[in-house]
Order: structure tokens, then sequence, then C-alpha cells
């Protein structure tokens, strides 16, 4: 399908207005002269029907939830970079490989779009990393959440790393303390990570993921005790012991719409995941804030906004990076 490029308004006000300062802290690009700003933006793709480029694989709910998982998979991993979406390469082993994001992430078919057409109006001005963040956002404003401003300006690594992937991103087994040491470490407080785990309204997960909750939770050779009984007897079905582990569940009852659903479900004890259900079993720290965000999806949609800007947040890549390559995926022509 032949992409071409229209102005997208943003659908309603950006939530706290445009643009976005950001607080100014060592390694945070800050707007300097001749850096892209909001304004500068090229015209964002939409398909050749008009629809905003992500609209015709809504219909499958791992695709737009991928995009937006994107953003997580890369600035958790020594911060914001385009590292993500680098294809191995002889002395670079990559990330796509990674524990975490092997036969998981996905959607970087969509990136590949997008760049190939902002190349094609502007070449070599929109970085890969800002096109994570943005297309982050439109994954959510897509699927029913709340707009916000992104700030602009990030470069592109010219390096990744499998390694660091591997010890930094978190596993599905994670229990909540585990989470919330990682979280402090990237300067996000535990209302962001309970936040930010709400990007799990969306989409789908493997039952490899959740195989060892249903019949050896911790080595115990029994289920989680933390879980729904009907809720385990569906996933006993979905997920066999010895059977398919390809096969996917929704991540809540409406993998489709970002609402809060996901919290209701962590409070009757039907989360899909490990690292989701111990946010609200496992911890009173977070636990607190499931409650609310259980019963009030405004509440939700304003920390998830805040979590995501300071998530996102510009930095200098630790390789010192480049906005000028042609291709998400490998380096241009002379690169190192």
């Amino acid at each position: 399908m032949a992409l071409r490029l229209r102005v997208v308004p943003p659908r309603g006000p950006a939530r706290g207005g445009a643009p976005l300062p950001l607080p100014r802290r060592r390694g945070v690009r800050q707007g300097a002269p001749g850096r892209l700003l909001r304004r500068d933006v090229p015209r964002w793709p939409r398909t050749s029907s008009g629809r905003p480029w992500p609209a015709r694989k809504l219909r499958e709910a791992r695709s737009v939830a991928s995009v937006m998982r994107l953003q997580f998979h890369d600035c958790f991993v020594n911060g914001c970079d385009g590292s993500v979406l680098m294809d191995p390469r002889p002395g670079m082993e990559g990330e796509k490989d990674s524990l975490s994001n092997i036969n998981s992430l996905r959607s970087f078919d969509v990136v590949d779009e997008i760049k190939a057409a902002l190349e094609d109006r502007c070449p070599g001005v929109v970085s890969c990393a800002d096109i994570i963040v943005m297309a982050a956002r439109d994954a959510v404003v897509l699927t029913g959440g709340p707009n916000w401003a992104v700030r602009l300006g990030r470069d592109d690594s010219l390096t990744a790393s499998h390694n660091d992937s591997d010890n930094i991103m978190p596993s599905p087994r994670a229990n909540a303390s585990t989470l919330i040491r990682l979280f402090a470490g990237l300067n996000l407080s535990i209302t962001d990570l309970v936040a930010l785990s709400g990007s799990h309204s969306i989409g789908k997960a493997r039952c490899f993921s959740i195989v060892f909750r249903l019949y050896n939770q911790s080595g115990s050779g029994q289920p989680d005790p933390n879980m729904d009984m009907a809720y385990r007897s569906a996933l006993d079905t979905l997920c066999p012991q010895g059977g398919d582990e390809e096969v996917t569940g929704g991540l809540d009852a409406t993998p489709r719409v970002f609402d809060n659903q996901y919290f209701k479900d962590l409070v009757a004890l039907r989360g899909f995941l490990n690292s989701d259900q111990t946010l609200f079993s496992d911890d009173v720290r977070t636990q607190r804030v499931v409650k609310v965000f259980s019963s009030n999806q405004d509440a939700f949609f304003k920390a998830i906004v805040e979590g995501m800007v300071k998530m996102g947040e510009p930095t200098e890549p630790q390789d010192g990076g480049d906005t000028s390559q042609l291709s998400c995926r490998q380096l241009r022509a002379g690169g190192t």
C-alpha cells in the first residue's frame, strides 16, 4: 500500500498543552538552535486511504500494541536512541534477539514504512528514535487512550547492546519489588511503574510467558494462588501443559481498547502476566495505585501521559549518536 504525506492533527487537545518543556538535567536535549522541535515535524504519514498509518493494523491487537511497546524496549536500554530497531551485524549482536524481545517484539515494519515516507519528504531530518516515541503516542490515541505533546530532538544510536537488553528489561516473571527497583533506577516512581504497566491495556501475550504461573509457580509444582479460579480454568484451556506456547491471549478483557480494564482485572485476580498481577497481590505500595486506577480512568490517563513523557525524554546516546540514518535497521554507508 502506497503512503502519502498529510498533516495529521491531534485528536483533541494535547494534554498539558504544547510544547512540553523538559526538566533540565544532564544529557537532556533542550531544543538548542538547529535541533528538531515540535513545530518542525514534517507531515506525518497517512495511508493512501487517508487513514493514519497504524489504522489498517488495528484489526490485530498485538500489532498496534507492539508499536507502543517499542518505546519501552528502546528507552529502557540506554535511553531513547532507536537501538532496538537495528538488525544484527558482524561484531554487534543487537537487541532484537535478546531474551525480552525475541519472538515477542514486533511491528518493526510499521517504523520502516514511516521512516521511508519521511526520508522521501525530508531526508536525514527525523530520527528513528523520534519516530518510535511519536508512534507509541499515536498507538495509544488510536485505541482510545489520551493524547499528549511529544518533545523531539533524539539522536539515533550507532550501536545496539544485546547484553544490556538482557540485563535491563524485566521478565514476565518479575515481582513487584524487582520492578520497583528497576524503575527507580530509571528515575521513575512507583506511580510511574503502575501507570506504565497499564500499557498492557492493549495487546496480547504468549502462553510461553505464563505456563510457569499455571503449573509451577516459584518451583512449587502448583499454580499461582493469586489467580481467580474461573480465570485460571480459562487459561488452562488456552495454554494446556505441554501445549503450543506460541498461542496468545489478551492481556486484559479489552485488548483492543486503551482503558482502565487492565487494573480492574488485577483487582479481580485476572492479570495475565505475573509481572502484572504482582502489582496488586504482592506489594501494598503498588496495590494502592492499582486500586486508584481501577476506579478512576482519568487518573490513569493522566499518570500514563506523565510516565510516557518522563520515560521518553531525549538524551544523548552513549556512542554520540547520529540523526542522518537512512534506515532504522542498518547504518548508512560509512557508518561505524
